[in-house]
């Protein structure tokens, strides 16, 4: 049973999280709701398009206290697409792409759930692919299954992503443990923002070869 200041805080961390979203001018709808339960919070509701239950996911991250973030928003789009209209804008957005390498991805959409597949050199580039995906009119759902190649040694990856988290203005460094095995990069260590915790993955993606970042980094405001 929750204490009366446990219930205090998990409503001042809803309210920060919903006035955050609402803050986040990428989300148009107004029908998310918010729950918090220990830092822990859950996003129920609709919204327009893919793009948008994204940037309300991102939204909510950025609020200190957040630990983790269920996102159970369900995309309606206003607009009814056929599956083979929503594959040739994907093909077409990842085309005209300059980060997403050419004929690497496959595309697959079934009722509005897209999934990409293929191999790729950096993490970037999978981004790139998952990105041009969010914007097209008609998805419901990404499923990223692309896959990246390593090309580096576990000593040099380890080495380039000591050195990016000490370079970051966003993360205390000796707060962060790192291990690189086989394109593998496991972190380990505690933060205080759920944001601190983003950048911390996100310097670890950025080092070549890197195909999985395994995230044991606790967030402890």
């Amino acid at each position: 049973m929750q204490t009366r200041t446990q219930n205090e805080t998990d409503n001042q961390l809803r309210t920060a999280v919903a006035m955050q979203i609402d803050w986040e001018p990428e989300v148009m709808s107004r029908d998310i709701a918010v729950v918090a339960r220990d830092g822990v919070v859950t996003l129920t509701g609709f919204v327009h398009n893919y793009f948008e239950k994204v940037a309300a996911e991102r939204a909510a991250k950025s609020v200190y206290g957040v630990k983790a973030v269920a996102n159970d928003i369900e995309v309606k789009t206003a607009l009814v697409r056929t599956d083979p209209e929503i594959a040739r804008d994907v093909v077409h957005a990842m085309s005209v792409d300059a980060a997403v390498p050419e004929n690497r991805i496959k595309v697959t959409v079934k009722d509005g759930f897209v999934t990409l597949d293929g191999k790729v050199g950096w993490y970037f580039q999978q981004v790139g692919a998952v990105a041009c995906v969010g914007h097209i009119s008609g998805v419901r759902g990404v499923i990223n299954s692309i896959t990246v190649k390593p090309s580096a040694s576990p000593a040099d990856v380890k080495t380039r992503i000591e050195i990016a988290l000490r370079r970051s203005a966003e993360v205390d460094a000796r707060r962060i443990s790192v291990d690189a095995s086989d394109g593998t990069v496991t972190l380990h260590g505690n933060v205080r923002s759920w944001f601190e915790r983003d950048e911390a993955e996100r310097a670890a993606w950025a080092a070549p070869g890197v195909s999985k970042v395994v995230d044991h980094i606790s967030v402890t405001p």
